[in-house]
């Protein structure tokens, strides 16, 4: 790979996703390689890895058994349609991901990222009420600071303002429960907050508000990422499954962040215990190798559509990459990897450490909460005054030019390395983000 850094009128022609393209363009940050823990910039200098790639690496880069079944897929299906046909990674992907699933989420549809996995999700639970003669259950309801992709079906229900404010009213008959955190409350907490759990009765509100027979799904991360690691209150999610029972109505967890031994179990689902109707997942499933992503399907669902004649399609739905060859042999070598490492287990010991070092930072030059949870951490950050997120994004250029890579979103900084860590890495991007606190103005 060409590591030079392109000349600067050859920066222009890409417009880059979710990011300051004229800040950056002035002083572009290029990744040329990858293996294991740590990246490799344009200008030769190592960087340890402090987010898994994007939340998705969770294996670490450039593993050969991964490596080496995408080179094999390559050679011998490059492509393959993937309506009215199939072929046989496909299945055996399908089925490996059902196995690890929680037990009753035993369908799965495949699509080629997290956005597309949320909107198909949406589309599934429309679907199973109309087919099942409740077509009049149209309403979904997400939450506030939800993150669930890009797509208009995403961005209706997620509940970052940023990302909806431009776009127009979005999908008619959306609502949105409270967000879960409070600092006041909550502020460095260990794990799950034990206070927050009665925030989940506000469904109650929305429902009696709306009508419980016209709302068709609640869609929710079990815990929010993007937004700034908001872990769930201890009750929450089991007091949500409760009211969505009582009302018919579909519980979908966006896993695509969660899933995969980010929280020290195979998905938060079973990191809490409490099971949905449609699960998306999407990032770690073929480790951040090829794009792919999928809705996991209880099998009540599933069946609903199985009715009428055999040769009559059950779903017009779905996408030209949906399960591509590519993606399909990366996703069963990563299975196989994430098991023959037994990698949710180390995700699961490595907790403790992460959650030690992180909850040194309290009281720490600018930090005003750290919160933690598997192998994922936030510290948030004081605003500057009349500049929010500016600080945050003064001490990711100063830990990425310190050789860490980490995360933010507005001024909360999140860490979630790759799960092969070791507890010295650890140690290194807190001790490195501890120094950048020092100089961060």
């Amino acid at each position: 790979m060409d590591g030079s850094v392109p000349a600067p009128n050859d920066l222009g022609a890409y417009w880059m996703p979710f990011t300051a393209n004229r800040q950056f363009k002035a002083a572009p940050r290029l990744l040329v390689s990858a293996d294991g823990m740590y990246y490799r910039s344009h200008d030769g200098r190592q960087v340890l890895d402090g987010t898994a790639g994007l939340w998705c690496v969770n294996a670490g880069h450039n593993r050969a058994p991964v490596v080496e079944a995408i080179r094999r897929a390559a050679g011998e299906l490059d492509f393959a349609p993937s309506f009215q046909m199939g072929h046989p990674g496909a299945f055996r992907a399908a089925s490996a991901l059902a196995a690890l699933a929680p037990v009753g989420l035993d369908h799965v549809f495949f699509t080629g990222s997290g956005s597309e996995s949320v909107d198909t999700a949406l589309k599934i639970a429309l679907a199973y009420h109309r087919v099942r003669g409740e077509g009049q259950r149209t309403r979904l309801i997400g939450r506030e600071r939800g993150y669930h992709g890009v797509g208009f079906g995403g961005i209706s229900v997620g509940g970052i303002a940023t990302n909806r404010r431009t776009f127009g009213p979005l999908l008619a008959g959306v609502d949105h429960l409270p967000h879960t955190y409070d600092r006041t409350r909550q502020g460095f907490s260990r794990g799950q907050p034990e206070w927050g759990a009665d925030l989940a009765d506000a469904l109650e509100r929305i429902v009696a508000l709306h009508d419980p027979s016209t709302i068709a799904a609640v869609i929710v991360e079990p815990m929010a990422g993007s937004t700034g690691v908001l872990v769930p209150p201890r009750g929450y999610l089991e007091r949500l499954r409760a009211t969505c029972d009582r009302h018919g109505i579909l519980l979908i967890f966006d896993e695509v962040i969660t899933g995969f031994g980010r929280l020290g179990a195979p998905f938060a689902a079973d990191r809490f215990g409490v099971v949905p109707d449609l699960m998306t997942v999407a990032k770690g499933l073929t480790n951040g190798a090829v794009p792919m992503g999928a809705v996991l399907v209880s099998g009540a669902v599933h069946d609903a559509f199985m009715q009428g004649p055999p040769g009559q399609i059950e779903l017009f739905h779905g996408y030209t990459y949906s399960a591509h060859p590519l993606a399909c042999a990366a996703a069963e070598a990563t299975l196989a990897l994430y098991r023959e490492e037994g990698l949710f287990q180390r995700a699961a010991d490595l907790e403790p450490v992460l959650e030690e070092a992180v909850h040194a930072l309290r009281g720490r030059r600018h930090v005003i909460d750290v919160r933690n949870l598997g192998l994922v951490a936030g510290i948030e950050l004081e605003p500057r005054p009349n500049a929010p997120g500016a600080r945050a994004y003064e001490a990711f250029v100063r830990c990425y030019e310190a050789g860490v890579l980490i995360r933010v979103t507005g001024d909360i900084i999140a860490l979630s390395p790759p799960l092969i860590v070791s507890e010295a890495e650890i140690g290194r991007i807190v001790d490195t983000l501890r120094d950048v606190l020092e100089l961060v103005t």
